[in-house]
């Protein structure tokens, strides 16, 4: 019987690990690879051991050839930041309407689980420039503020980090919602007013209960929406500007604008190394967390 399920286990799994065998590894071995060759003088690689790539980043480049700038690693300390940020928006709109739509009736929470999923029927980029629209000083905000009599307020919120933060947070409010909400409506709602029938006040009946009770929706969000957002190109590309430029678009011009695959690689080795990191440090911490709770 167990050799029968071993087998059916590893027939259900055989597709989607060769999918990711193929898809995923295979290409993470080729940018691994690349990021540790020569630059082609016209783009390409050369195949000759060059580890200058992360020199540039980190600080020990030769200084003739290649030259350490610590503007990389600022651009990466900024969109670490922009994406925890973006997490943290999202966590803090979420969470209570969560809880909300999770005490509706059944045929008004299908309808507001609807309404959130509603976006993704539409083009990300037509998204984006409606916001672009919204957001220029002459476009709908600034009408509307002059509009209420605010002529002289000035709407500069694009082509800034926080335009960024702002459509990063459209975006991904669908990703962090769902695993909040899947979390939430699996509450136990007896141990939340037996905490109370026992004298805890509100917020500590939230912070020994719900809290450690919803944190794997908390976690499963926030992993979510900060992959994604760390490496997004696209949002900074359209509301940023020079001024919202993040590793994603810097990696995007090494492979296209200045045809340096093997810096573009090492960037992306980096970025997935941080990002890795801190996520296996997340991760730790709310499993400490929950097992404390």
């Amino acid at each position: 019987m167990t050799h029968r399920r071993n087998v059916q286990l590893f027939l259900l799994l055989s597709p989607a690990t060769l999918f990711l065998g193929v898809f995923f590894l295979m290409p993470l071995g080729i940018i691994a690879v690349y990021s540790l060759l020569t630059p082609g003088l016209y783009g390409g690689v050369e195949w000759t051991f060059y580890h200058w790539n992360y020199g540039r980043i980190f600080g020990w480049a030769d200084g003739m050839m290649e030259l350490f700038d610590p503007v990389y690693l600022r651009i990466l300390g900024r969109s670490l930041l922009l994406a925890a940020f973006t997490v943290f928006v999202c966590l803090v709109v979420c969470y209570p309407v969560a809880f909300w739509i999770a005490g509706l009736p059944q045929r008004w929470r299908m309808i507001f689980l609807f309404l959130i999923a509603l976006p993704f029927f539409a083009s990300l980029i037509v998204r984006l420039y409606a916001w672009l629209l919204i957001l220029k000083p002459s476009g709908f905000l600034g009408t509307a503020l002059a509009a209420l009599g605010f002529a002289g307020a000035s709407v500069d919120i694009l082509y800034t980090p926080a335009a960024v933060v702002l459509g990063m947070v459209y975006i991904y409010i669908p990703f962090m919602f769902l695993p909040l909400f899947a979390s939430v409506d699996n509450l136990d709602r007896a141990l939340i007013d037996a905490s109370a029938d026992l004298g805890a006040k509100p917020w500590q009946t939230f912070l020994k209960v719900t809290l450690p009770m919803t944190l794997p929706g908390i976690a499963g969000g926030s992993v979510i929406v900060f992959i994604p957002a760390a490496g997004n190109f696209i949002v900074p590309d359209v509301l940023g500007g020079a001024r919202g430029l993040m590793t994603g678009n810097l990696i995007e011009q090494q492979f296209l604008s200045s045809r340096n695959w093997p810096f573009g690689s090492a960037l992306a080795m980096v970025v997935m190394a941080v990002v890795f990191i801190v996520l296996a440090t997340f991760a730790a911490r709310t499993r400490k967390a929950g097992g404390a709770g």
